[in-house]
């Protein structure tokens, strides 16, 4: 394989506080560093998606759009890049084919370069609009299989999976592993595999959770991969990504050297130290440890932080072995899914349910009946057929493509939310998610009638 400079995607706007922090940074923590972030010469900065969505509504109190509308004239350099979750949106259902449809046209709008488009099920049904949608926009589509293991999870499948992605016109192929399963030697021979099929950017992704992320990184840079996603080093390792600055000194004077500034990214490197002080009450100490044994549950590392969190405002942190160890069983009872948003959130609440009650599937979730309807795509392997009809009963899982029983969203949405929606980009906030978006606008009304209240006295 011939040598190249190899290019990095910064993390610690998006998926490295997703991992550490349970996604809390605001963005008054991101924009005082945006310039230095933007004189870097990143690939790409990933600052939207994911989990970001939500969280700064339900909790932070933030507009997500003014959020990538900030960011991105703060930085007018470097390409933004988000995170989709195919029809998931950045949701964790699936939304109909004109609420895809617009987010997309309007994310772009507002600053979006590169679109990760991935589907949990690895179920390129459910990306199918998202990425035509992408392609419309004239942005990069960036198409993600979503790697992971078990006996359905082949070499050869991922390779099949990505050539298919190549024909639905993907501009570079990300290989997403959330969990941080893919081992050096697997991740080298994945890499080299797809690089004699495929004459696109390969894009590696991984996270620190097992400590494998930063040599399968050295042995992909040599099967050929073209760009690989890190972490600041104060917002990096544990369920994050590997260190910016490490990476960057691994390669520095051989054929890959990145050609990034060592002092820039100090610099960068101390604002984070900072930024991460701030949010200890969501930094967990398990987050920032090495768990080899997650190559047995594969929980990815945004799940991995937000379980622990949950267990802990139960009270039930010493749970969280039994957990996991139910996370593998109930994995494979549905067919082995992926973990990652939305199926890991399933997986991961059905085996907490089991583990809390004391009696697997006495009670069972909305989303494990809609998972095991087929409502979230196609699994990989089969369904137990016990736990099929303990959760169905006599009932037919759906054989089309889920979205096409949806009805379209915009207009209704658009009529429900009436005037607390300022703009388009509110309106297809409440469309993805209405309590939380109708919220959030009520309580801004309320904000601003109290500040023209103040400035008027």
């Amino acid at each position: 394989m011939t040598a190249k400079k190899i290019e990095l995607t910064e993390t610690v706007l998006r998926d490295a506080h997703q991992s550490l922090l349970a996604t809390r940074m605001r963005t008054e923590d991101m924009l005082p560093i945006a310039e230095k972030l933007d004189q870097v010469g990143f690939w790409s900065v990933e600052m939207w998606g994911g989990a970001t969505f939500d969280t700064t509504l339900r909790y932070l109190k933030e507009c997500p759009w003014e959020r990538l509308r900030l960011i991105r004239r703060a930085m007018p350099k470097t390409r933004m890049q988000m995170l989709l979750r195919g029809q998931n949106v950045v949701g964790y259902h699936n939304y109909p084919d004109d609420v895809v449809e617009r987010f997309v046209e309007k994310a772009a709008e507002n600053g979006i370069d590169v679109f990760r488009v991935f589907d949990a099920m690895n179920d390129v049904r459910n990306m199918k609009t998202a990425i035509e949608a992408v392609k419309r926009s004239g942005k990069i589509l960036e198409a993600a299989l979503c790697y992971t293991i078990s006996p359905v999870h082949t070499v050869d499948y991922f390779v099949r999976l990505g050539e298919r992605l190549v024909e639905m016109g993907t501009d570079v192929l990300c290989v997403k592993d959330m969990a941080g399963l893919l081992s050096p030697y697997v991740g080298c021979e994945l890499i080299r595999r797809l690089k004699e099929r495929i004459r696109l950017p390969i894009h590696l992704h991984s996270h620190c959770t097992t400590g494998m992320a930063p040599m399968t990184y050295i042995m992909a840079v040599e099967a050929g991969v073209d760009i690989i996603d890190t972490a600041i080093s104060p917002m990096s390792q544990g369920t994050s990504q590997p260190a910016t600055e490490a990476t960057v000194v691994a390669l520095r004077g051989t054929p890959y050297d990145t050609g990034l500034s060592l002092r820039l990214l100090g610099e960068i490197a101390e604002h984070f130290r900072t930024v991460r002080a701030k949010y200890a009450d969501f930094d967990s100490p398990v987050s920032s440890q090495i768990h080899a044994d997650i190559m047995e549950s594969q929980i990815p590392g945004g799940m991995f932080s937000n379980l622990v969190s949950q267990l802990r405002q139960q009270k039930a942190e010493d749970k969280l072995e039994a957990v996991l160890n139910e996370v593998q069983a109930v994995r494979k009872d549905l067919g082995y899914p992926p973990l990652v948003t939305p199926t890991s959130q399933i997986v991961g609440s059905q085996a907490t349910v089991n583990v809390m009650t004391g009696k697997r599937y006495s009670v069972v979730t909305t989303e494990t009946r809609n998972y095991v309807m087929g409502l979230y795509g196609q699994p990989p392997g089969p369904v137990s057929e016990e736990v099929r009809q303990k959760v169905l009963g006599k009932k037919e899982p759906i054989s089309c493509r889920p979205a096409d029983l949806l009805k379209p969203g915009m207009e209704q949405a658009r009529k429900e939310i009436g005037s607390l929606a300022g703009d388009e980009e509110d309106v297809l906030s409440y469309a993805l998610f209405p309590e939380i978006a109708k919220e959030f606008f009520l309580w801004r009304s309320q904000k601003q009638v109290t500040s023209q209240s103040a400035d008027a006295v």
